[in-house]
């Protein structure tokens, strides 16, 4: 069984603590105007490699003084869970070598929940607290994402989950309010949560690829984001910066 992936290499913290050998899978099942690795929404253009789930274990097991401060190995994409059933037996792997691991996703996988006895961190998106903006924006509306962020906790999985803020999207301060409602009203208990303010990383890729970059404007006004870190504080959510 094999994995299809675009890049690979490590990383220290943004993916999961510590030092972390990260595999960018192939395929996504959104459609999000601002993605910054578009070669996951393009794999035939952008081209893939593949590994067996033998050789990702093989890899992780020789890299393992390198995943030093509580490091592990994360998949991420693209959509990780598009590949599933590769997933699921690299990360039964992993667990069992005792290496920690750790999924980055976009939620809306509806067999996800069989993944968490693999996980030691969830790291999940909600990309808009309404579930048609959602849609709009993404190609997919924010129900399963929700479902499977209140299984994660409930299963005790440490979650971070992350948000994009996007201007015009979903940045405005009432969004801010109407986000910290939302997780308020999930009563997560093993959930912080980080804000990632909107980039154009991705746009030369898009232009790469020979796609035009979808996303028009963006960029957060001043003191968006510390808005958005106040209201959640404020609301006893935790907020982290990787």
């Amino acid at each position: 069984m094999k994995l299809r992936f675009f890049k690979k290499g490590f990383n220290y913290s943004a993916d999961g603590p510590g030092n972390r050998l990260v595999y960018h899978l192939s395929g996504c099942n959104l459609s999000c105007p601002w993605c910054a690795n578009p070669e996951g929404l393009f794999p035939l253009k952008a081209g893939y490699k593949e590994l067996s789930c033998e050789d990702v274990l093989a890899e992780a097991k020789q890299a393992k003084p390198l995943l030093f401060d509580g490091g592990g190995v994360t998949f991420t994409g693209g959509e990780p869970t598009l590949q599933f059933d590769a997933l699921k037996t690299a990360l039964q792997g992993l667990r069992g070598a005792g290496i920690s691991t750790a999924i980055e996703t976009n939620g809306t996988c509806e067999r996800l929940s069989e993944l968490l006895p693999y996980l030691s961190l969830l790291i999940i998106d909600v990309k808009h607290h309404d579930d048609e903006k959602h849609r709009k924006w993404t190609g997919s509306g924010n129900d399963v994402i929700l479902a499977n962020l209140k299984k994660a906790d409930e299963a005790g999985i440490p979650v971070w989950v992350r948000t994009p803020l996007i201007d015009g999207v979903n940045a405005d301060r009432q969004d801010a309010h109407a986000f910290a409602k939302l997780f308020q009203d999930l009563a997560l208990k093993n959930a912080s949560f980080e804000f990632l303010p909107y980039h154009e990383y991705g746009k030369p890729k898009w232009e790469k690829l020979g796609k035009p970059y979808p996303m028009q404007g963006g960029a957060l006004p001043a003191g968006r984001y510390d808005y958005f870190k106040t209201v959640f504080e404020e609301s006893g959510l935790t907020v982290i910066k990787t």
